[in-house]
């Protein structure tokens, strides 16, 4: 990959991870463009649970992005005054069961003293106290906008239709309802779109939409006050007179958020959104250049909010900079190609219960 920095690249996605990319690569020097066929952070990433963490022991491809993410996202805040992120720290636990050992940046503790409208606060909890949320769309509106300060355009609403190619089979930019944008680098973040997109270039994406509910409740102001993780849900709470859940019934959610604390007659459901999550087939992010068709670039994921800082950092730096990030090594397409072992999926520690199938 090393060779002449890339100085112009069009973006295709503007979720969360679409736009880090983009503000990182314009803040980089790159002069970038991006589009979607939507409003930014309007497809799956509005309906991101946007749990924070960093805690627990991990292995996988992508272990050091996950174990980065709370550092990556103080430097966001840093950088970008005003991201939307609480910290909160996270509470979760089980009912039934041995106390579990506290992994890396955890504890065990007793849930109620952080949680005190908690009805039966259980036996244990673990605490992990850097961990936060964020309001998803907010912080990609922020990314966006720091992208735009640094010379990016910003077209919304326009769909990609197509991926061009020059007569030596490079890439030369994208088609889209508009007319053409050119480019000499496309970055495919499109979410489950992605493989669509790519499919007509002759590579195959494996990623599929998988479904991911979020429930919006009315409920007392300081009802939750960290990221709770229990076998029931993933809640938080999200302004004075709400909370979200990730959850998989909004009957049952409904009726556990009664269950397990006080002061919750008049809490009612307001809303229930159904998103498709890009999930590659391994549930490790596909991110990297692909080798087949120059000037192509990937970055599809799962946990997107979690990753998005430190995949918009590393990606910039291999498409601007021309480096080869060691971070992204394991997360190549490559690894599918039946002549390579494949790298294997994330694994947690048990005690962690960060629920990623719900974010």
């Amino acid at each position: 990959m090393p060779g002449a920095p890339i100085r112009d690249l069009v973006v295709v996605g503007a979720g969360v991870v679409g736009a880090s990319v983009a503000y990182h690569a314009a803040r980089a020097g790159a002069a970038v463009t991006l589009v979607d066929a939507g409003r930014p952070g309007s497809g799956v990433t509005v309906n991101s649970f946007a749990w924070i963490g960093s805690s627990g022991v991990r292995t996988g491809p992508a272990a050091g992005l996950r174990v980065a993410a709370t550092d990556e996202y103080h430097r966001l805040e840093a950088e970008l005054p005003g991201l939307p992120v609480t910290w909160s720290g996270s509470l979760s636990w089980r009912t039934g069961g041995s106390t579990p050992e506290a992994g890396p940046g955890q504890k065990i503790i007793d849930a109620a003293t952080l949680e005190p409208h908690l009805r039966h606060p259980p036996d244990w909890a673990v605490w992990a106290p850097g961990d936060g949320a964020v309001d998803p769309v907010g912080v990609t509106e922020r990314l966006i906008a720091g992208a735009r300060a640094h010379g990016a355009r910003i077209h919304p609403d326009v769909p990609v239709t197509a991926i061009r190619r020059d007569a030596a089979g490079r890439i030369a930019g994208v088609e889209t309802a508009a007319g053409p944008l050119s480019a000499a680098t496309v970055v495919l973040a499109a979410g489950v779109a992605t493989a669509a997109l790519a499919a007509p270039l002759g590579i195959a994406v494996p990623v599929a939409p998988s479904p991911a509910t979020l429930f919006r409740f009315r409920a007392p102001a300081g009802l939750v006050r960290t990221v709770v993780n229990t076998e029931d849900f993933d809640l938080r709470q999200v302004a004075a007179d709400r909370v979200i859940a990730a959850a998989d019934s909004p009957d049952r959610t409904l009726a556990a958020i009664r269950s397990t604390f006080r002061g919750t007659r008049n809490v009612k459901l307001l809303s229930a959104h159904v998103g498709a999550r890009p999930m590659p087939a391994d549930g490790e992010p596909v991110i990297g250049p692909v080798a087949e068709v120059p000037g192509l670039y990937l970055a599809v994921m799962h946990a997107a909010v979690t990753l998005a800082p430190a995949v918009g950092r590393l990606a910039a730096r291999e498409l601007v900079d021309r480096t080869v990030e060691p971070a992204l090594a394991g997360c190549r397409l490559d690894r599918f190609q039946p002549s390579r072992p494949p790298s294997g999926g994330s694994v947690h520690d048990p005690a962690m219960f960060t629920s990623e199938k719900r974010r």
